[in-house]
C-alpha cells in the first residue's frame, strides 16, 4: 500500500518593505549611473560634442587677394583687376550631381567651362588629407551677370562671391613683356605677371559661417562666423613709357610687315640708368585674350629669341683691342682682299688690295671682316672670349622677365680652326637683342655695364614705393676708349659708302653698327638673315641706345633696321627733348 502523502505547504510571500528597499536600491542605482554620465557629458565632453555639432554646420568660402596692379613709369595703368564674381560648389551639399551639372552647364558654358569638369568637381570626393572636399571653384573672373544666373537657378551646395578678373586696357600693347595669367586662379603665367606672380598675387582669406539644415544650406543671421582678411598683392611701376611703347611697337610691326619678317624686336635703353623705356616684339598678341594665340606670338623676342649677331659684334672686339692697348685710336690696320683661317676664308664686300691699309672708323663704316679678323689676331681668343663675357654675353641681363635666355659663347679651348675667323665677325655667338642693347649702352655709358632694369619700383598695398635697387655695376672699358669708340662709330652714320648711313638723323650725332647674322633654328640655320642696327644718339653725350632687329627672307641691317632705328630714335630724343648737342660732327677717311 502506498504511504500517505505529506500535504505541502504554500510558497511563503516576501515581505512587502524588503521588496520596496531593493527596488530603491537598484533605482538610486540606475540613478547613478545616469546622473554620472550627464556630469560627464556637461563637464568632459561638452565641447567635443558641441565641436562636432557645430562643425557639421559650418562651412568655409575663400576670399580672393586683390592682385596688384601693373603701371607704366608715369603711372598709366596697363594691366590691372577688375570687379567680377566667382561659381563655387560644396560638394557634401550637392543634391544630384548629374542633374545640377547639367543646369549648371547650359550657363556656365558661356564662359568656357564644360559639364564634365564641372561635374567632376561637384560630386563629393576627398582631399589629400582624406578630409571631405567642402569648397570647390567652378568658374572665376566672370561677369556679374553670370553670377545672377547662377544664383537665380536655386541649387544646393552652389555658390556665387565677389571675384577679380584681369583687364588688359590697351590689349597688345606691350603684350609679350607683360604677359598675362591664368583666368582659373590668377596664377602668372608669361611675362612680368609670371615673373613677379609672388608679389602680385597676394594672399587669399577666407571666411568660415554656419549653414542651416535646409537643402540651399543658407547661412544662419547671426550664427557663428569667423573671418581671415585676404592681403591684396602689390603693385608694379614698369620703367616701360606707354606712349612711347605704343609708337616704338607701331614703327616696328610696319617695318616688319614689309621686310616679311618672321620675327624682329626693339628695345629702348636709357643709356643713365639701363631702364628701359619700350621693349616691343613682332609678332605680338591680345593680352586680354592669350589663349587663341600662338607660342611663337606670345614669347619675347628681346630676351627669349637668341641668334648670331653678326658685325655688331665688331665694336666689342675693336672696344676690347682699345683696352688691351695691341692697338690705338688712330692706328692703321693693314688689309687684304681676304684671310683664311682654319678651312674658311674670309672676305669683305669692299675688297681691298694687298697690303692696303684702313683707319679703325673705316673697319667700322665698312664693316670689314678682314679688318676685325686682324684685330682679334692682335687681341688673342681668350682676351676675346674675356671681354664678350664683361660685355654681358653668355648670361642672362637679368632685365626681370622669365625665359629669357642666357645665348651661348663658345670657350677658347673649344675654338677651331674656322673659329679664329668666325667668332670675331659675330658667327658662332648667340646672343639675345637685349644683352647687345645692355652692351652698347656700356659704350654709350663711359664703359660701365649695368643689368637693364624692366620694373622700376613695387608698390606695397599699403602705398608705399620701394625702388628696384640697382644691379651690379662693372666697368667693361675706360671712359677714354669708350669715348673713342663712340667717335668710330660715327664713320658708320656719316661716310660714303658706310654701311649705317640711313641711321643718320638730321642735326644729331649718331653712332651705331649695322648687323647681318644668321638665326640658327634645328641644328641648323633657318633660310634669310638676322639684320640688325644698335645706336647711340647724340653720339657725344648718349642719352638713349636702341636695338632693332629682324629676321628677314633677304636683306641686311642697312636696309632693313636702320631706318627703323632713326625713325624710333627720332621720336624718342624728341618726346623727351633731347637737344643736339651743337658739336661739330667729325670728318672721317676709311684710308690713313
Amino acid at each position: 500500500p502506498r504511504p500517505p502523502s505529506r500535504r505541502r505547504k504554500p510558497p511563503r510571500l516576501g515581505e512587502p518593505k524588503r521588496r520596496l528597499r531593493l527596488a530603491t536600491v537598484l533605482v538610486l542605482a540606475l540613478f547613478t549611473v545616469v546622473a554620472g554620465r550627464l556630469v560627464q557629458i556637461q563637464l568632459t565632453d561638452a565641447k567635443a560634442y558641441a565641436h562636432q555639432g557645430l562643425t557639421d554646420r559650418l562651412k568655409t568660402v575663400e576670399l580672393p587677394a586683390s592682385r596688384g596692379t601693373i603701371y607704366d613709369r608715369d603711372g598709366a595703368i596697363l594691366v590691372h583687376s577688375v570687379d567680377a564674381r566667382y561659381v563655387s560648389a560644396d560638394p557634401t551639399q550637392v543634391q544630384n550631381p548629374e542633374e545640377t551639372a547639367t543646369r549648371l552647364f547650359a550657363v556656365l558654358s558661356k564662359v568656357g567651362v564644360s559639364r564634365s569638369d564641372i561635374l567632376n568637381r561637384i560630386v563629393p570626393h576627398q582631399r589629400a588629407n582624406g578630409e571631405s572636399a567642402r569648397f570647390e571653384y567652378l568658374a572665376r573672373g566672370v561677369d556679374a551677370s553670370i553670377g545672377k544666373e547662377v544664383d537665380a537657378l536655386g541649387l544646393s551646395g552652389i555658390d556665387t562671391g565677389r571675384d577679380e578678373r584681369r583687364d588688359v586696357p590697351n590689349h597688345d600693347l606691350a603684350a609679350n613683356v607683360l604677359g598675362f595669367t591664368r583666368k582659373s586662379d590668377q596664377i602668372g603665367l608669361a611675362g612680368v605677371e609670371a615673373g613677379y606672380d609672388d608679389a602680385l598675387r597676394g594672399v587669399d582669406g577666407s571666411r568660415t559661417f554656419e549653414i542651416g539644415d535646409s537643402t540651399l544650406a543658407r547661412e544662419i543671421p547671426g550664427g557663428y562666423t569667423h573671418t581671415v582678411s585676404a592681403r591684396p598683392g602689390s603693385s608694379l611701376q614698369l620703367t616701360i613709357d606707354r606712349d612711347l611703347q605704343h609708337t616704338v611697337q607701331s614703327m616696328l610691326t610696319q617695318r616688319a610687315q614689309q621686310a616679311r619678317a618672321t620675327f624682329a624686336c626693339a628695345v629702348v635703353l636709357d643709356t643713365r640708368t639701363f631702364e628701359v623705356f619700350a621693349q616691343a616684339s613682332y609678332p605680338t598678341y591680345d593680352a586680354a585674350n592669350p589663349m587663341d594665340t600662338s607660342a611663337r606670338q606670345r614669347r619675347d623676342a628681346c630676351t627669349e629669341i637668341v641668334y648670331d649677331p653678326g658685325s655688331v659684334h665688331k665694336a666689342l672686339v675693336v672696344g676690347a683691342a682699345l683696352e688691351e692697348n695691341v692697338l690705338t685710336a688712330d692706328a692703321p690696320v693693314v688689309v687684304g682682299p681676304s684671310i683664311t683661317k682654319g678651312d674658311t676664308t674670309y672676305t669683305d664686300h669692299d675688297r681691298q688690295r694687298p697690303g692696303t691699309a684702313m683707319t679703325l672708323p673705316g673697319i667700322l663704316a665698312l664693316s670689314s671682316n678682314v679688318g676685325t679678323i686682324k684685330i682679334a689676331d692682335l687681341l688673342g681668343k681668350e682676351k676675346l672670349y674675356e671681354y664678350q663675357r664683361r660685355f654681358g654675353l653668355g648670361t642672362v641681363t637679368g632685365e626681370g622677365l622669365p625665359n629669357e635666355s642666357s645665348g651661348q659663347l663658345l670657350p677658347p679651348e673649344e675654338w677651331t680652326g674656322s673659329s679664329y675667323g668666325s667668332i670675331p665677325i659675330g658667327d658662332g655667338v648667340a646672343v639675345t637683342a637685349i644683352q647687345m642693347a645692355a652692351a652698347y649702352a656700356a659704350i654709350a655709358n663711359g664703359g660701365v655695364w649695368m643689368p637693364p632694369r624692366i620694373v622700376r619700383a613695387t608698390i606695397g598695398p599699403d602705398g608705399k614705393k620701394k625702388a628696384t635697387p640697382a644691379g651690379e655695376h662693372r666697368r667693361v672699358i675706360s671712359a677714354e676708349h669708350a669715348r673713342d669708340l663712340r667717335f668710330m662709330m660715327e664713320a658708320v652714320t656719316t661716310l660714303d659708302n658706310a654701311t649705317g648711313r640711313s641711321a643718320a638723323i638730321d642735326g644729331y650725332r649718331v653712332a651705331g653698327k649695322t648687323g647681318t647674322g644668321l638665326y640658327p633654328q634645328n641644328g641648323g640655320y633657318a633660310p634669310g638673315n638676322v639684320a640688325s642696327f644698335i645706336g647711340m644718339a647724340p653720339a657725344d653725350a648718349p642719352r638713349f641706345v636702341i636695338a632693332v632687329v629682324a629676321h628677314v627672307p633677304v636683306g641686311g641691317g642697312g636696309t632693313i633696321c636702320a631706318p627703323a632705328f632713326r625713325d624710333m630714335m627720332s621720336f624718342v630724343l624728341g618726346k623727351y627733348q633731347v637737344p643736339p648737342t651743337g658739336t661739330t660732327p667729325p670728318t672721317f677717311s676709311v684710308y690713313p
